[in-house]
């Protein structure tokens, strides 16, 4: 569990500087910005490391906190096909997705973690998407008071593209990728 909880430490800690000390991110930024960011990514990097690899030790032993509903990987497919979606909407020129969400990455963080608490009730798996989930509401609250205007759309056709990349991007996951990284088939 040390592993884990120590990944959730080291990448929720990198990620929240921005809202905990946003002025010395931004110092950090005007010294010297390739260091920032160098720094950034592989804290970041480290830190999702450990949280996969201490979920993954930790999770055949931790212990069953609820009761999942018997109706939750269905809806845990159905929020995280949209959290797919509104990430790819985040990367690409702004849509229709990406103007009326504002921050698309921080709502499909928000769907993607709800879908998984809903279908695991182990304390592993809480203390991941729980984290997750708390982070980006978080985040999303913390945005509020910078008054960040809605961008502007610049290509209708990125929607199109966003739930292009997404529905491809699910399918991979759900099929191949998942079962690979986590041991877990979420459409067995």
């Amino acid at each position: 569990m040390l592993v884990l909880l120590f990944g959730l430490v080291i990448f929720f800690g990198i990620h929240s500087v921005r809202i905990a000390a946003g002025s010395f991110r931004d110092e950090q930024i005007a010294t010297n910005e390739r260091r920032w960011k160098g720094l950034y990514s592989l804290l970041s990097i480290i830190g999702f490391v450990l949280i996969v690899w201490g979920w993954s030790l930790y999770r055949p032993n931790a212990p069953e906190i609820y009761e999942p509903p018997s109706w939750g990987r269905h809806v845990a497919s159905v929020l995280v096909l949209a959290a797919f979606v509104f990430l790819a909407a985040a990367y690409l020129p702004t849509g229709s997705i990406k103007h009326r969400l504002k921050h698309p990455m921080l709502v499909g963080i928000i769907l993607w973690a709800i879908g998984h608490l809903l279908a695991n009730g182990d304390l592993a798996s809480l203390l991941v998407f729980g984290a997750f989930l708390v982070y980006a509401i978080v985040d999303l609250i913390a945005v509020i008071p910078r008054g960040d205007p809605a961008p502007a759309v610049v290509r209708p056709r990125s929607d199109l593209i966003a739930v292009g990349i997404g529905l491809v991007a699910f399918a991979l996951f759900g099929l191949w990728l998942h079962g690979w990284l986590f041991g877990v088939s979420p459409f067995a």
